[in-house]
């Protein structure tokens, strides 16, 4: 496995190890930002145009990422060592590619689908994540883990209320309880709705496990600056979608700025966070890990909506989701995948060490006796 900048050697994370103190104070920001997120974007965004918002999006993340790293203890020299545009355009321009691509499908399935169908199948992409992680990096999962990530996708789905609380007891599944709906599905359905949320699911993962890749693999690509190759590189691409899209011809039209209130630049903000915190947590936790962040965020917007709506209160389905999620990140994190090599490795440093230990005192006994 090559290196991003450097020899071959092992990741300097792995997310199939316990989450160190760094990673979770990420993952729990990650969490919160997600969990804000909808409730600021509804109220604050207004009637923008939605690549303008990107488009400012990225560039905030940009300016946060240079701010990030001349603040910091690492010098810019430092940072860009080894930096070559052959690299950038390897590990930054593809997953921005990716990222691009899978928001194309996720659009054209989200116009297709009805809600629940959609985000049943958009919830797989934690699944897709530990996928591409050994596909890309020959990241294993253990049968714990794997299950693991079988209770997060039905945590997501409780929450999400497309799972009833009743599927988590095994009567449910008796043959009396399922009723098969007669649905005749159009060829359209499948083509331009099942298909583009699969693609966009597994693009996901793929994005995340070269995104990982980049991060963690030999000396790792420090995290700002990779975030910043990557706010780089889609600027690059929104610019260029701009010359051929109806959000281009509405600039045109109407200016960049059209509809924009002071108030729009909060979701901007807190989302620019986001995509910074996203990199952070792939470095020190794993695109996997990122998953269980993402489902406590569902969980959390859940919360934060009924503390500003009176109408709406924090449901059961909310509390057994989040019971489940925390239950299968304990899991996930305290099984980790153990290859047969490394597994016999303790006991082989054991036997050597409690040999050598044996040695030292006969030696010490005689010379002593002597």
């Amino acid at each position: 496995m090559s290196s991003t900048c450097g020899n071959k050697t092992a990741p300097v994370s792995s997310s199939s190890k316990g989450l160190s103190s760094t990673a979770l104070v990420y993952c729990a920001l990650l969490s919160l930002q997600f969990g804000i997120q909808p409730i600021l974007t509804k109220k604050y965004m207004g009637g923008a145009t939605k690549s303008t918002v990107v488009f400012m999006q990225e560039l905030t993340k940009l300016v946060i990422a240079i701010a990030g790293i001349s603040m910091g203890k690492a010098r810019w020299s430092d940072v860009v060592s080894g930096w070559t545009v052959t690299s950038w355009l390897r590990l930054a321009l593809l997953p921005a590619t990716i990222y691009l691509v899978q928001n194309i499908c996720s659009l054209l399935a989200y116009e297709n689908l009805d809600p629940i169908t959609y985000n049943v199948l958009n919830q797989t992409k934690t699944l897709s994540a530990a996928l591409c992680c050994y596909i890309v990096m020959k990241k294993k999962q253990s049968r714990m883990q794997v299950f693991a990530l079988l209770l997060l996708l039905a945590a997501a789905l409780v929450i999400e209320r497309v799972l009833p609380m009743e599927a988590l007891t095994p009567s449910y599944w008796t043959a009396d309880r399922i009723e098969k709906p007669q649905v005749e599905l159009s060829p359209t359905h499948i083509t331009h709705g099942v298909v583009p949320i699969m693609v966009a699911s597994f693009l996901s993962g793929l994005a995340g496990a070269v995104t990982q890749k980049s991060l963690q693999w030999g000396k790792g690509r420090h995290a700002l600056l990779f975030t910043l190759e990557l706010c780089v590189a889609s600027l690059l691409l929104l610019t260029a979608s701009f010359a051929t899209s109806e959000d281009g011809r509405s600039i045109r039209e109407r200016g960049f700025f059209d509809q924009w209130t002071f108030h729009t630049l909060i979701p901007i903000l807190t989302n620019s966070l986001g995509g910074i915190l996203v990199g952070l947590v792939i470095k020190y936790a794993g695109t996997v890990r990122k998953g269980f962040a993402l489902i406590f965020g569902i969980l959390l917007s859940g919360l934060m909506q009924s503390l500003v709506d009176e109408n709406k209160s924090l449901s059961k389905e909310d509390m057994a989701g989040g019971v489940l999620a925390a239950l299968s990140l304990w899991l996930h994190a305290t099984n980790p995948y153990v290859s047969p090599s490394s597994a016999s490795t303790p006991d082989v440093i054991d036997e050597n060490f409690n040999k050598k230990t044996a040695q030292t005192r006969r030696k010490y006994k005689s010379k002593k006796e002597e």
